[in-house]
Formats: structure tokens, C-alpha cells, sequence
């Protein structure tokens, strides 16, 4: 069978767009650099409208985004921490202060979860000036070391601690 001219021109053509989406697929060219996020939300787990003021020794509802691009699947915490200015994280040491509590979980490439907790708050302290920070640090489980890896992603929430009467 014989080929005109027109029809060998159009599979020509179709060859060469194969070929070339073939090509891109094989080398999967990258979109950036890994990278993980996390934010702090509202009770309605939206920005804006959180608490100033809370009740020592009571609890608050926040919403809890964290965001993967790594590139491949993470296992995740959240870790929660209390301190004043003195005692927040930087983006290459976590902060000082004990762990409060913490949540886990799972993440593929380019997933991210939101999820309400509820944050126990503390007697009032007078060493933190009434500027309580409420931490929140991102970590990831590194297989290779076996250890949780701190990302260098933090939020945190100044609130003012108000002794019960």
C-alpha cells in the first residue's frame, strides 16, 4: 500500500508530538523545588478572627493546613508548644519549649489536609508578658535516619493569657 503525500505528512506529525510528549513523560521535568507549608486557621478554618484573650485552663478550637511538596509521600506532625517571644522557633532550630502535644498523619506529592484541634491552654504566666505564644511546628519523618526531621515551618499565635478569678 502506497502512502500519498497528505497521509504521511499527518503520521509524520502525530510520530513526532508522540515522541516528543514521550520524551517529556520519560524525563518528568520538575516543577520547583520540594518544599512543605503549614498554617494556622480559625475555628471556621479560615483566616483571621482568632482569640486575643482565653481563660486560662480552658481549651480553644483553631484549624490545623498542612501542604506537601516534596515529591513523594510524607509522614507528618504537627507539634504544639507554648512560650513567649523568647521562645519561638526559627526556620533552622525548633523552638526549646516541651511538647505539648502533637498530631500525625499522611500526605502525598501535592496534597495537603486541614483538621480542627482543640488546644489545651495554660495557667497564666507572668514571665511571658502576657503574650503567650501558642507554637505550631512542622515535621517530617525522614526513613532514611529513622528520625523526625524539623521542616523549618512554623505558625504561632500570640494570645493573652486572663487568670480565672
Amino acid at each position: 500500500m502506497i502512502l500519498d503525500e497528505e497521509v504521511f505528512a499527518v503520521l509524520m506529525a502525530v510520530v513526532i508530538i508522540g515522541s516528543v510528549l514521550g520524551i517529556v513523560n520519560i524525563i518528568h521535568i520538575s516543577s520547583g523545588e520540594s518544599f512543605t507549608a503549614i498554617g494556622l486557621l480559625n475555628e471556621d478554618c479560615k483566616i483571621g478572627t482568632y482569640p486575643k484573650q482565653v481563660l486560662e485552663n480552658t481549651n480553644i478550637t483553631l484549624c490545623i493546613y498542612v501542604y506537601n511538596h516534596m515529591g513523594r509521600p510524607v509522614y507528618y506532625k504537627v507539634v504544639y508548644k507554648i512560650g513567649g517571644e523568647k521562645d519561638l522557633p526559627t526556620n533552622t532550630s525548633p523552638s526549646s519549649m516541651p511538647e505539648v502535644m502533637s498530631w500525625r498523619g499522611v500526605l502525598d506529592n501535592d496534597e495537603n489536609h486541614t483538621f480542627k484541634i482543640l488546644i489545651p491552654i495554660p495557667s497564666y504566666d507572668k514571665s511571658f508578658d502576657n503574650k503567650t505564644a501558642l507554637i505550631f511546628e512542622l515535621w517530617i519523618y525522614d526513613t532514611s535516619s529513622d528520625k523526625w526531621v524539623y521542616t523549618g515551618e512554623w505558625v504561632h499565635l500570640y494570645i493573652q493569657v486572663l487568670k480565672r478569678s
